[in-house]
Protein backbone atom coordinates (compact mmCIF):
# COMPACT_ATOMS: atom_id res chain seq x y z
CA UNK A 1 0.00 0.00 0.00
CA UNK A 2 1.85 3.54 -1.07
CA UNK A 3 1.72 7.01 0.86
CA UNK A 4 -0.86 9.15 -0.03
CA UNK A 5 -0.58 12.95 0.37
CA UNK A 6 -3.79 15.39 -0.31
CA UNK A 7 -1.79 18.38 -1.69
CA UNK A 8 -2.66 21.59 0.27
CA UNK A 9 -1.32 24.24 -2.38
CA UNK A 10 -0.62 25.12 -6.08
CA UNK A 11 2.86 24.05 -6.66
CA UNK A 12 5.16 22.13 -9.02
CA UNK A 13 4.85 18.63 -8.60
CA UNK A 14 9.02 18.25 -7.64
CA UNK A 15 8.81 21.31 -5.42
CA UNK A 16 6.20 20.05 -3.86
CA UNK A 17 7.57 16.89 -3.38
CA UNK A 18 10.67 18.48 -2.03
CA UNK A 19 8.54 20.02 0.53
CA UNK A 20 6.36 17.58 1.74
CA UNK A 21 9.17 14.87 2.11
CA UNK A 22 11.69 16.69 3.94
CA UNK A 23 14.44 15.60 5.33
CA UNK A 24 14.75 13.00 2.95
CA UNK A 25 17.58 13.77 0.09
CA UNK A 26 16.33 15.63 -3.23
CA UNK A 27 18.34 13.18 -4.93
CA UNK A 28 16.13 10.22 -3.48
CA UNK A 29 12.77 12.28 -4.17
CA UNK A 30 14.15 13.12 -7.75
CA UNK A 31 14.47 9.47 -8.29
CA UNK A 32 10.80 8.21 -7.22
CA UNK A 33 9.50 10.41 -10.12
CA UNK A 34 12.22 9.04 -12.38
CA UNK A 35 11.46 5.52 -11.16
CA UNK A 36 7.63 5.70 -11.73
CA UNK A 37 6.56 5.43 -8.25
CA UNK A 38 4.82 9.25 -8.14
CA UNK A 39 0.80 8.69 -9.22
CA UNK A 40 -1.29 12.07 -9.49
CA UNK A 41 -4.87 11.28 -8.63
CA UNK A 42 -4.35 7.92 -9.49
CA UNK A 43 -2.20 8.30 -13.11
CA UNK A 44 1.64 7.64 -13.02
CA UNK A 45 3.68 10.71 -13.73
CA UNK A 46 6.92 11.62 -14.26
CA UNK A 47 7.16 15.23 -15.33
CA UNK A 48 8.66 17.40 -12.58
CA UNK A 49 7.29 20.61 -13.82
CA UNK A 50 3.69 18.91 -13.51
CA UNK A 51 0.91 21.37 -12.34
CA UNK A 52 -0.43 20.50 -8.68
CA UNK A 53 -3.56 22.23 -7.34
CA UNK A 54 -5.40 22.14 -4.03
CA UNK A 55 -6.84 18.83 -3.64
CA UNK A 56 -4.95 17.04 -5.78
CA UNK A 57 -3.66 13.27 -4.25
CA UNK A 58 -0.37 12.25 -4.80
CA UNK A 59 0.78 8.49 -4.48
CA UNK A 60 4.08 7.44 -3.79
CA UNK A 61 3.53 3.89 -4.87
CA UNK A 62 5.93 0.62 -3.26
CA UNK A 63 7.06 0.24 -6.49
CA UNK A 64 7.08 1.44 -10.25
CA UNK A 65 3.89 1.88 -11.79
CA UNK A 66 3.20 0.63 -15.66
CA UNK A 67 3.95 2.97 -17.66
CA UNK A 68 3.50 4.15 -21.60
CA UNK A 69 6.80 2.73 -23.83
CA UNK A 70 7.78 5.44 -26.64
CA UNK A 71 6.32 3.17 -29.22
CA UNK A 72 3.00 3.47 -28.10
CA UNK A 73 2.31 -0.03 -26.38
CA UNK A 74 0.65 0.46 -22.90
CA UNK A 75 2.70 -2.15 -20.35
CA UNK A 76 -0.23 -2.21 -18.62
CA UNK A 77 -1.93 -4.09 -20.94
CA UNK A 78 0.94 -6.78 -21.70
CA UNK A 79 2.26 -7.91 -18.44
CA UNK A 80 -0.25 -10.78 -18.11
CA UNK A 81 1.04 -12.08 -21.47
CA UNK A 82 4.37 -12.35 -20.61
CA UNK A 83 5.59 -15.42 -20.13
CA UNK A 84 7.78 -15.37 -17.27
CA UNK A 85 8.36 -11.86 -17.10
CA UNK A 86 6.90 -8.33 -15.47
CA UNK A 87 7.46 -5.57 -16.88
CA UNK A 88 8.19 -2.77 -14.48
CA UNK A 89 9.63 0.22 -16.59
CA UNK A 90 9.90 1.26 -20.03
CA UNK A 91 11.03 4.44 -21.63
CA UNK A 92 12.62 5.04 -25.59
CA UNK A 93 16.17 3.42 -24.25
CA UNK A 94 16.03 0.75 -21.34
CA UNK A 95 13.45 -1.54 -19.99
CA UNK A 96 13.52 -2.83 -16.43
CA UNK A 97 12.35 -6.35 -15.79
CA UNK A 98 11.57 -8.91 -13.07
CA UNK A 99 11.56 -12.55 -14.42
CA UNK A 100 10.67 -15.88 -12.43
CA UNK A 101 12.96 -18.34 -10.98
CA UNK A 102 13.16 -20.84 -13.67
CA UNK A 103 14.04 -18.83 -16.61
CA UNK A 104 17.33 -18.16 -18.45
CA UNK A 105 17.96 -14.86 -19.12
CA UNK A 106 19.32 -15.57 -22.28
CA UNK A 107 19.03 -18.37 -24.60
CA UNK A 108 21.68 -21.74 -23.37
CA UNK A 109 21.51 -23.33 -27.20
CA UNK A 110 18.43 -25.31 -26.52
CA UNK A 111 16.29 -24.55 -29.92
CA UNK A 112 12.81 -22.74 -29.38
CA UNK A 113 14.03 -22.39 -25.80
CA UNK A 114 12.12 -19.42 -23.89
CA UNK A 115 14.28 -16.96 -22.24
CA UNK A 116 13.97 -13.65 -20.86
CA UNK A 117 15.76 -11.94 -23.60
CA UNK A 118 12.88 -13.78 -26.14
CA UNK A 119 9.76 -12.63 -24.31
CA UNK A 120 11.16 -9.05 -24.11
CA UNK A 121 11.93 -9.26 -28.30
CA UNK A 122 8.46 -10.58 -28.53
CA UNK A 123 7.18 -7.76 -26.78
CA UNK A 124 8.85 -4.90 -28.27
CA UNK A 125 8.50 -6.18 -32.02
CA UNK A 126 4.21 -6.66 -31.17
CA UNK A 127 4.82 -2.83 -29.89
CA UNK A 128 6.44 -1.93 -33.64
CA UNK A 129 10.43 -2.07 -32.44
CA UNK A 130 13.08 -4.16 -33.35
CA UNK A 131 14.37 -6.29 -30.53
CA UNK A 132 16.19 -5.71 -27.20
CA UNK A 133 19.84 -6.04 -26.13
CA UNK A 134 21.30 -8.21 -22.92
CA UNK A 135 22.97 -6.04 -20.61
CA UNK A 136 23.16 -7.93 -17.61
CA UNK A 137 22.02 -11.42 -16.53
CA UNK A 138 20.62 -13.46 -13.51
CA UNK A 139 21.40 -17.80 -12.86
CA UNK A 140 18.21 -19.56 -14.32
CA UNK A 141 17.43 -20.14 -10.71
CA UNK A 142 17.45 -17.13 -9.23
CA UNK A 143 14.62 -14.83 -10.06
CA UNK A 144 14.54 -10.86 -10.09
CA UNK A 145 15.45 -7.38 -11.27
CA UNK A 146 17.25 -7.26 -14.89
CA UNK A 147 18.27 -4.37 -16.79
CA UNK A 148 17.89 -4.26 -20.90
CA UNK A 149 18.54 -1.62 -23.40
CA UNK A 150 16.25 -1.16 -26.44
CA UNK A 151 19.55 -0.92 -29.23
CA UNK A 152 22.84 -1.42 -29.36
CA UNK A 153 24.48 2.43 -28.34
CA UNK A 154 23.05 2.20 -25.01
CA UNK A 155 23.70 -1.33 -24.05
CA UNK A 156 27.40 -0.54 -25.18
CA UNK A 157 27.00 2.81 -22.90
CA UNK A 158 25.83 0.76 -19.99
CA UNK A 159 28.36 -1.68 -20.55
CA UNK A 160 31.30 0.10 -20.88
CA UNK A 161 30.35 2.43 -18.31
CA UNK A 162 29.12 -0.23 -15.67
CA UNK A 163 30.45 0.35 -12.90
CA UNK A 164 30.07 4.08 -13.30
CA UNK A 165 26.59 4.27 -13.64
CA UNK A 166 25.22 1.51 -11.54
CA UNK A 167 24.85 2.20 -7.60
CA UNK A 168 23.32 -0.48 -6.06
CA UNK A 169 22.85 -4.22 -6.58
CA UNK A 170 21.04 -5.96 -3.68
CA UNK A 171 19.94 -9.54 -3.23
CA UNK A 172 17.84 -11.33 -0.84
CA UNK A 173 18.57 -14.57 0.00
CA UNK A 174 18.28 -17.73 2.83
CA UNK A 175 21.55 -19.80 3.62
CA UNK A 176 22.02 -22.68 5.09
CA UNK A 177 23.59 -22.93 8.58
CA UNK A 178 24.00 -19.85 12.28
CA UNK A 179 26.10 -17.18 11.27
CA UNK A 180 28.69 -16.21 13.87
CA UNK A 181 29.14 -13.12 12.49
CA UNK A 182 26.05 -10.52 11.69
CA UNK A 183 27.66 -8.97 8.77
CA UNK A 184 31.12 -9.57 6.81
CA UNK A 185 32.81 -9.69 3.26
CA UNK A 186 34.05 -12.24 1.00
CA UNK A 187 37.00 -11.23 -1.09
CA UNK A 188 38.26 -14.31 -3.81
CA UNK A 189 39.14 -15.24 -6.94
CA UNK A 190 36.40 -17.14 -9.07
CA UNK A 191 37.41 -19.58 -11.57
CA UNK A 192 35.44 -21.28 -14.33
CA UNK A 193 36.03 -25.33 -14.59
CA UNK A 194 36.70 -25.69 -18.76
CA UNK A 195 34.55 -28.68 -18.53
CA UNK A 196 31.85 -28.78 -15.56
CA UNK A 197 31.53 -24.83 -16.27
CA UNK A 198 31.38 -24.88 -12.33
CA UNK A 199 33.16 -21.82 -10.65
CA UNK A 200 35.43 -22.18 -7.85
CA UNK A 201 36.59 -19.82 -5.02
CA UNK A 202 40.41 -19.19 -4.00
CA UNK A 203 41.26 -16.71 -1.23
CA UNK A 204 44.05 -16.35 -3.17
CA UNK A 205 44.90 -14.82 -6.69
CA UNK A 206 44.71 -18.30 -9.37
CA UNK A 207 44.32 -16.12 -12.27
CA UNK A 208 40.30 -16.29 -11.96
CA UNK A 209 38.49 -12.31 -11.23
CA UNK A 210 38.04 -11.05 -8.38
CA UNK A 211 34.98 -10.93 -6.51
CA UNK A 212 33.97 -9.08 -3.73
CA UNK A 213 30.40 -9.50 -1.90
CA UNK A 214 28.49 -8.10 1.24
CA UNK A 215 26.25 -9.79 3.09
CA UNK A 216 23.90 -9.04 6.46
CA UNK A 217 21.88 -11.03 8.48
CA UNK A 218 18.33 -10.26 8.46
CA UNK A 219 17.14 -13.05 10.13
CA UNK A 220 18.46 -15.87 11.56
CA UNK A 221 17.15 -19.81 12.93
CA UNK A 222 18.36 -22.59 13.68
CA UNK A 223 19.52 -23.79 10.40
CA UNK A 224 19.15 -21.37 8.17
CA UNK A 225 19.71 -17.18 7.48
CA UNK A 226 17.56 -14.69 5.82
CA UNK A 227 20.12 -12.83 4.15
CA UNK A 228 20.75 -8.87 2.71
CA UNK A 229 23.71 -9.31 -0.10
CA UNK A 230 24.95 -6.84 -2.09
CA UNK A 231 27.54 -7.28 -5.03
CA UNK A 232 30.78 -5.17 -5.29
CA UNK A 233 31.21 -7.14 -8.63
CA UNK A 234 29.39 -9.11 -11.21
CA UNK A 235 30.89 -12.60 -11.42
CA UNK A 236 28.97 -15.58 -13.20
CA UNK A 237 27.42 -17.78 -9.58
CA UNK A 238 29.57 -14.95 -7.28
CA UNK A 239 27.10 -15.38 -4.83
CA UNK A 240 25.99 -18.77 -4.85
CA UNK A 241 30.23 -20.01 -5.19
CA UNK A 242 31.53 -17.69 -2.31
CA UNK A 243 28.71 -18.49 0.32
CA UNK A 244 29.61 -21.84 -0.40
CA UNK A 245 32.90 -21.02 -0.22
CA UNK A 246 32.39 -19.85 3.38
CA UNK A 247 30.06 -22.96 4.54
CA UNK A 248 26.69 -21.12 4.37
CA UNK A 249 25.79 -22.47 0.87
CA UNK A 250 22.62 -20.91 -0.68
CA UNK A 251 19.22 -23.29 0.24
CA UNK A 252 17.92 -25.11 -2.85
CA UNK A 253 21.87 -24.87 -4.39
CA UNK A 254 22.59 -28.52 -4.92
CA UNK A 255 25.15 -27.82 -7.78
CA UNK A 256 27.24 -25.93 -4.57
CA UNK A 257 26.71 -27.95 -1.81
CA UNK A 258 23.40 -27.23 -0.33
CA UNK A 259 21.70 -30.39 1.17
CA UNK A 260 18.52 -28.62 2.11
CA UNK A 261 15.49 -27.16 -0.33
CA UNK A 262 12.72 -26.28 1.46
CA UNK A 263 11.19 -23.59 -1.46
CA UNK A 264 11.85 -26.09 -4.28
CA UNK A 265 14.11 -23.47 -5.50
CA UNK A 266 17.61 -21.75 -5.26
CA UNK A 267 16.79 -19.28 -2.88
CA UNK A 268 17.99 -15.60 -4.64
CA UNK A 269 16.12 -13.03 -5.99
CA UNK A 270 17.39 -9.80 -7.35
CA UNK A 271 15.81 -7.65 -5.36
CA UNK A 272 17.04 -3.83 -5.68
CA UNK A 273 18.61 -2.52 -8.59
CA UNK A 274 19.93 1.14 -8.98
CA UNK A 275 21.58 3.04 -11.69
CA UNK A 276 22.17 6.54 -13.50
CA UNK A 277 20.43 6.42 -16.60
CA UNK A 278 22.80 6.68 -19.59
CA UNK A 279 20.85 9.59 -20.82
CA UNK A 280 19.13 12.01 -18.62
CA UNK A 281 21.46 11.06 -15.73
CA UNK A 282 18.56 10.76 -13.46
CA UNK A 283 19.05 7.84 -10.61
CA UNK A 284 16.94 4.93 -11.41
CA UNK A 285 15.91 3.12 -8.82
CA UNK A 286 13.88 -0.49 -8.50
CA UNK A 287 12.76 -2.82 -5.68
CA UNK A 288 11.25 -6.05 -6.33
CA UNK A 289 9.15 -7.59 -3.32
CA UNK A 290 10.88 -10.85 -2.01
CA UNK A 291 9.08 -13.62 -2.76
CA UNK A 292 7.01 -14.85 0.10
CA UNK A 293 8.47 -18.12 1.00
CA UNK A 294 11.75 -16.69 1.93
Amino acid sequence: MGRKINVKHGSHLLEYLYEVLAPQSRTKTKSLLTGGRILVNGSPVRAFDLEIKDGDCIEIADRPAATMGMSGCKNSKRTSHLKGVVLIYEDEHIIVAEKNCGLPSISTGKEGEITAYSVLTDYVRECGGNRVFIVHRLDRETSGLLLFAKDEKTKRCLQDNWNELVLERKYAGVAEGRFDRREGMIVSWLKEHPKSLKMSSSLTDNGGKKAITHYRVLKQTASHAFLEIELETGRKNQIRVQLSSIGHPLAGDKKYGASSNPFSRLALHARTLSFIHPYSDEVMRFESKVPFDF
